[in-house]
């Protein structure tokens, strides 16, 4: 049996597999420092992003309130609570209501069509609008109310069993609007 000798870097003959098991030994651990190095720094950054997030959340003023004399704002009328509560109500998106109705190009009601209004929430520090959407159906007049949603483009799309499908954004600014679709009838197939 032959042994292969070689010279190590630290000047001592050595054979051969004990010389790559040192080497694959050393890069072994070359490796597992560099990967615990990365996950310190994914760890500083991710703290650091916290941080921030934290102080970009965090509320600009405080509130001061005199609590020896309890009596000076409340009871009265038009109190700064009266006003705030007022001011919050109102500082929201203003919203609107819709009432659609759904017929035929000959003005007959379309009852039990299925409609969709989708509309953009608002957007928060860090996130994009978000499209939110409500599933509605017609009533035997062709009618039918949506609940309170925020003024701006609004998609409203109409799928009601033998028309054809309707779809359309509307720009609503108003704060009560009616929209009526007219429904054409399906293509005729052969």
């Amino acid at each position: 049996m032959a042994f292969r000798v070689r010279l190590a870097p630290d000047g001592l003959i050595r054979r051969s597999s004990e010389l790559e098991s040192q080497l694959l030994l050393r890069y072994k651990n070359k490796v597992a420092m560099a990967a615990m190095d990365r996950r310190l720094a994914f760890r500083a950054s991710h703290w650091a992003i916290l941080f921030v997030g934290l102080l970009l959340c965090a509320p600009v003023g405080v509130a001061q309130t005199n609590p020896s004399n309890p009596a000076a704002t409340q009871g009265h009328t038009g109190s700064s609570d009266e006003k705030g509560q007022k001011e919050q109500k109102s500082s929201g998106p203003p919203t609107t209501r819709l009432q659609i109705r759904v017929t035929d190009k000959n003005d007959k009601p379309v009852a039990n069509a299925s409609v969709y209004v989708r509309f953009y929430t608002g957007a928060s520090l860090l996130h994009h609008d978000k499209l939110a959407e409500l599933d509605l159906k017609t009533n035997l007049d062709g009618t039918l109310k949506v609940p309170p949603v925020p003024q701006g483009k609004i998609m409203i799309q109409v799928i009601a069993t033998g028309w054809h499908t309707f779809g359309q954004w509307y720009d609503v600014q108003k704060d009560e609007e009616t929209i009526s679709i007219k429904l054409a009838p399906p293509p005729h197939w052969y």
